[in-house]
């Protein structure tokens, strides 16, 4: 028995064999081929012909009510495909689980007079609650793209409010065979829902907070218990909102260039939450990773998802609080907290810059106070820096824009008068949303840090590739130059003018002396602008610092190869390893 060598086919098999979908309505046509010859002869499906394919589109639609079965349809491309149109309407208004599977050429051919080639990346809304592009398979990123394509799509012809799935696969005409047995085993995201037995969590486990709504009591409640039972460790940054015990701002060490994370890494790591704006802890994964969300989608972060809960957090976490599989023992959770601690001690005064902002303010923030960090550098910065126990932070993680950093901390203020609203944000973001510190609504509740170093000093930290890249970025990737050119009188009047109370510094002793004033917990009759003016080569300066401060045998190893060859050979070797193992 032969299967073809294209693997988004090889996929789409391995699911339909796991889902125990058998019934498959053929019409005939050469991109579908790979398909076709692929499973006319597998004894586990039930393959029918149809030539007309408006006609198995309702084929599909009879024999899947009748059977209460999934059915899958599959044609070639051109105007065939637009055939299935009426059948899957019909499927989508009885939530029929039809799975529509349109072969096409390569898509980049649509619109250049290629004959058989149109576009069906967009169909009509009522024809279907899922549709994708499914890639040509030629790396590990396209192979990832169509694994997850798949996995959603199945999730949801096999969900409880099903309906017409359609998966449009390119195709490379391939005439290549092997047997089936030699095929290599894709990724199956494994759903449950509540009421479905759960599989077994063992090994050693943490929970990672993505950016995250105010917790409800019940999910807070059942994160902590389960936490501390099984010595779990709750790794979180400034967008989590969890405040409970065993939270671990982990960024610190996930960060470090020259200590290797594998020997203390789980085997299991629970997702929860959105996006995160710590990039560094996502170098902290586990063997496997399981996400936790009610929306109950395949979001694959970490790109190793294999088991995914369509369930409130309380649920999840009472479900697997007494569970005697977990391996954590204290030891492990132990010394991940007390590597953020060395990594804290090793830390001297850091040059003047965002950084040495946070090492020094950040722990004496009034309590109860909440404060917005600007995407990138400031929340990066901060982000490797406790904050004292109730104080609220957030940040614009969704959209993960420039725009509208200002603009969602005047908003928030304006919900509690009498509560104190901090925002660090650099040069470019803040004037990016000046036109909001002009509305007249603003309160005295408000304080700003304005960290100005002239341009987007993200770009000339010193392991950002517009930076290593040898071109020179000040002149349009960092946009340094704009808004005054560092001028120290720029924003003094107008800030006033809009009723600010304005504070300036362009040393650390200057701002040492105006911090009390900027974090007074008392209400003051102004809201604050307090402008701090760095330079973009201590702001990279001093991440190199931060990222510096760990070291151990593997990290030694790898510092010694940059040394001696530059970080280039050593992405080369990992490329190798990836491709060829280890």
């Amino acid at each position: 028995m032969k299967i073809t060598t294209e693997k988004n086919v090889q996929v789409i098999i391995q699911l339909l064999k796991h889902y125990n979908v058998k019934k498959i309505i053929v019409s005939p046509g050469g991109t579908n081929t790979a398909f076709v010859y692929s499973i006319q002869d597998d004894p586990f499906f039930n393959v029918y012909s149809c030539v007309d394919e408006r006609a198995a589109a309702y084929l599909a639609c009879g024999l899947s009510a009748e059977s209460q079965e999934p059915v899958v349809i599959s044609c070639t491309g051109a105007t065939a495909s637009r055939n299935f149109l009426s059948g899957l309407t019909e499927a989508f208004y009885r939530k029929l689980p039809i799975l529509a599977l349109t072969s096409t050429q390569n898509v980049a051919r649509i619109g250049h007079h290629v004959a058989q080639v149109i576009d069906n990346t967009v169909l009509p809304n009522d024809t279907h609650i899922y549709s994708a592009l499914l890639p040509i398979v030629n790396d590990d990123e396209s192979m990832w793209d169509c694994e997850l394509k798949c996995n959603r799509a199945f999730h949801l012809l096999m969900g409880e409010d099903t309906g017409p799935v359609h998966l449009n696969v390119q195709t490379t005409y391939e005439k290549s065979y092997i047997d089936a047995k030699d095929c290599k085993s894709h990724r199956i995201i494994s759903k449950y829902h509540i009421g479905d037995s759960l599989p077994l969590l063992k090994g050693r486990v943490v929970v990672v907070i993505g950016s995250h709504k105010k917790f409800k009591p019940a999910d807070h409640q059942a994160l902590e218990k389960f936490a501390l039972l099984n010595n779990v460790p709750i790794i979180c940054d400034h967008t989590s909102n969890y405040y409970g015990r065993n939270k671990l701002l982990f960024s610190i060490v996930a960060a470090q260039d020259f200590y290797i994370l594998n020997s203390i890494k789980p085997d299991v790591l629970i997702h929860i939450g959105e996006i995160s704006g710590d990039y560094a802890t996502k170098r902290y994964s586990g063997q496997t990773v399981w996400r936790v969300n009610e929306d109950g989608i395949a979001r694959d972060s970490y790109r190793q998802l294999s088991n995914l809960f369509h369930m409130n957090e309380s649920n999840f976490f009472s479900a697997y609080t007494s569970n005697n599989s977990i391996e954590n023992d204290k030891a492990f959770i132990d010394a991940l907290f007390s590597l953020v601690e060395t990594a804290y001690d090793s830390l001297d005064d850091l040059p003047f810059s965002n950084l040495w902002l946070a090492q020094k303010i950040a722990h004496k923030l009034p309590s109860h106070s909440c404060i917005h960090f600007a995407i990138l550098n400031s929340l990066r910065s901060w982000n490797y820096f406790r904050l004292p126990e109730g104080v609220e932070s957030n940040s614009n993680v969704g959209g993960f824009g420039i725009d509208g950093c200002l603009s969602s901390l005047i908003g928030a203020s304006l919900f509690n008068q009498h509560k104190l609203y901090y925002l660090v944000t650099g040069d470019l973001a803040f004037f990016y949303d000046l036109n909001s510190l002009g509305i007249r609504h603003l309160q005295p509740n408000v304080r700003i840090l304005l960290v100005n170093n002239g341009c987007g000093t993200e770009f000339r930290n010193y392991n950002h590739h517009a930076e290593i890249s040898g071109g020179d970025p000040d002149s349009y990737v960092s946009a340094a130059g704009h808004f005054g050119k560092d001028q120290k009188g720029l924003l003094h009047k107008f800030a006033e003018a809009q009723g600010f109370e304005y504070l300036q510094s362009s040393c650390k002793e200057e701002t040492f002396s105006l911090v009390p004033k900027f974090i007074d917990p008392n209400p003051r009759p102004k809201p604050i602008l307090f402008e701090v003016f760095t330079d973009y080569k201590e702001e990279s300066h001093a991440l190199e610092v931060v990222n510096s401060t760990l070291i151990n045998a593997k990290g030694s190893i790898k510092k010694l190869v940059i040394e001696f060859f530059g970080a280039e050979a050593l992405e080369l070797a990992r490329k190798a390893k990836d491709k060829f193992g280890s």
